[in-house]
C-alpha cells in the first residue's frame, strides 16, 4: 500500500479479488546445476555442520536452516509469511561470489516448528541468535526483507554484539508500521485487523490474491503477472502454520523499532522502492535511517516490495557492493 494514494487499495485489497497487471521484469539467469553444487562447499559437512540442518532452542521449538559455500557468512532474513527460500535468488548469487550463505525459516514458518507461541520479535530475534551460535558466524552480514527486517533489527541491537559486521533492512517494517499518535504516519490498525480476517477466513485465497497484486506490483496498470512467482509465493506461505502468520501480524505491526535503531552502531544499509504498497517508505526507510549511527539510504523508483524476487539482478549488485564496502 502506497502511503499517498493508496489508501483503498491497503484497505481494500485483502477483501477483493486479485488484483490484475503486472510490470515486466526480468528475473536473473539460473547458473549451471554443476557450477552451483560445486559451490556448496563440503567443507561445511566435513566440519560436522550439515548443509541443510534444524537446531532446537530452548524452549524446544525446531527452527530450520540453509547453510552453503565458505567464506564471510550472509544471514538472510525472510519476510512475513515467507521462508528463507524466498532469498533463493541472492543465496545462490552470494555462493557464487565466494561468500557462506545461512537462511533461516523463522518459528512457525516454512519447515521450522509450527508451535503455538512465541511469534513475536523477542523469539525471532532469539531463535536466529541460536542458530548463529550454532554456527559459530562471526563477522556476518545480516539482511532482512520486510518482517525479517525487523527481526534484524532487534538481533543486530540484543544479540549482535562481537558477531555483527554490516546489516540490511530491505523493504523493512522498522521503525513501527501501526498508526499511532506519536506515529502519525503509519498504517491504521484496521489495516491490520483485515489482513487477520482475510488470512482466518480463507487462507489459501488470501496468499494469492497478495502476491497476485500490491505485494510485486502486479496490481499496477500494464504489469504482467509472473504465475511462478506468484504460486512461489503461496507454496511458501501454505508450509507455514496459520497460528504463526495470524498472531505474527501483531508482531511485525505493532513492535515499536525506534531504541533498537538507535543502539546500532554497524554499517546498514536501508534499502527501499517508492512503490511498496505492503510498507509504505516514507514511513519506514525515511524514518530508520535518522535513526541509525552509520546508515545509508537507497531508494528504488517504482520498485515494489517484493523487490528482491522481480528487480534480483538490480538488487544483488546493489548488497555486493555494500557487503565488499
Amino acid at each position: 500500500m502506497t502511503a499517498t494514494s493508496s489508501s483503498l487499495n491497503r484497505r481494500g485489497f485483502l477483501a477483493s479479488s486479485a488484483p490484475v497487471g503486472a510490470f515486466a521484469t526480468s528475473l536473473p539467469a539460473v547458473m549451471p546445476v554443476g557450477q552451483a553444487l560445486a559451490q556448496f562447499a563440503p567443507s561445511n559437512r566435513s566440519n560436522g555442520v550439515k548443509a541443510m540442518s534444524t537446531i532446537t532452542t530452548n524452549d524446544g521449538t525446531e527452527i530450520f536452516y540453509k547453510d552453503w559455500g565458505r567464506g564471510q557468512p550472509i544471514v538472510f532474513h525472510h519476510g512475513w509469511p515467507l521462508s528463507c527460500d524466498d532469498w533463493d535468488a541472492q543465496m545462490m548469487f552470494f555462493v557464487e561470489q565466494g561468500y557462506r550463505v545461512v537462511g533461516i525459516d523463522r518459528r512457525g514458518h516454512g519447515r521450522s516448528s509450527q508451535v503455538s507461541d512465541g511469534h513475536d520479535m523477542d523469539h525471532y530475534a532469539a531463535d536466529a541468535a541460536a542458530v548463529v551460535e550454532h554456527l559459530d558466524l562471526r563477522n556476518a552480514v545480516h539482511i532482512g526483507h520486510s518482517t525479517g527486517g525487523g527481526e534484524v533489527t532487534r538481533y543486530v541491537a540484543r544479540h549482535g554484539k562481537g558477531r555483527v559486521a554490516k546489516a540490511v533492512l530491505m523493504s523493512a517494517v522498522p521503525p513501527l508500521m501501526l498508526k499511532t499518535p506519536s506515529n502519525p504516519g503509519g498504517l491504521p490498525v484496521e489495516v491490520f485487523d483485515g489482513w487477520r480476517n482475510s488470512l482466518a477466513a480463507n487462507r489459501a485465497q488470501f496468499f494469492r490474491d497478495v502476491p497476485s497484486g500490491p505485494f510485486y506490483g502486479f496490481n499496477r496498470p500494464g504489469a504482467k503477472p509472473l504465475e511462478g512467482v506468484i504460486e512461489n509465493w503461496w507454496r511458501q506461505g501454505m508450509m507455514g502454520g496459520a497460528k504463526a502468520h495470524y498472531d505474527s501480524i501483531k508482531a511485525f505491526s505493532e513492535t515499536d523499532f525506534n531504541e533498537d535503531l538507535k543502539s546500532i552502531d554497524v554499517p546498514t544499509l536501508v534499502m527501499h522502492g517508492d512503490d511498496d504498497q505492503i510498507v509504505p517508505y516514507k514511513d519506514a526507510a525515511l524514518l530508520s535511517v535518522k535513526l541509525l549511527k552509520n546508515g545509508t539510504l537507497k531508494i528504488y523508483p517504482g520498485f515494489p516490495h517484493g523487490m528482491l524476487t522481480t528487480h534480483a539482478d538490480v538488487i544483488n549488485q546493489d548488497l555486493l557492493a555494500f557487503v565488499r564496502s
